[in-house]
């Protein structure tokens, strides 16, 4: 699983409440994305905006953010967005009440890697 943060400079024109109108108005557009688990819309004082993304892999979110996303973002702001991609290893979700592991298939090269280390190997859920 994959964590991106992207975020790119908004105009001055476009405030709080301009942003937040745009935001809602295309939320339904990510609803089909391929790969695409969830998205936040985030909105900064100092004049940035953009997304905290979910994705199911790596190669989703770069063929996302490449395509016609890319241009939009570029048409609309006249600015490249800020793109930084996270392996995700653990999530807790306060809201459904549960704790979920994921499963790491990228080992670190032997010399980096201890014996004491502990990496999460599977899939595992747990629902408070």
């Amino acid at each position: 699983m994959i964590t991106a943060i992207v975020l790119y400079r908004l105009p001055p024109t476009i405030g709080r409440d301009a942003c937040a109108r745009h935001f809602k108005k295309i939320t339904e557009n990510f609803t089909n994305v391929p790969g695409l688990l969830r998205k936040q819309f985030i909105w900064t004082e100092s004049g940035d905006a953009g997304g905290v993304y979910t994705w199911r892999d790596l190669e989703s979110a770069r063929a996302f953010y490449s395509g016609p996303w890319l241009d939009g973002i570029l048409q609309r702001y006249g600015c490249y967005p800020k793109i930084t991609y996270f392996d995700t290893f653990a999530i807790t979700d306060n809201s459904a009440g549960s704790i979920t592991l994921l499963e790491t298939n990228k080992t670190e090269p032997p010399e980096k890697t201890k014996p004491s280390d502990q990496k999460v190997t599977r899939f595992e859920s747990i629902s408070a």
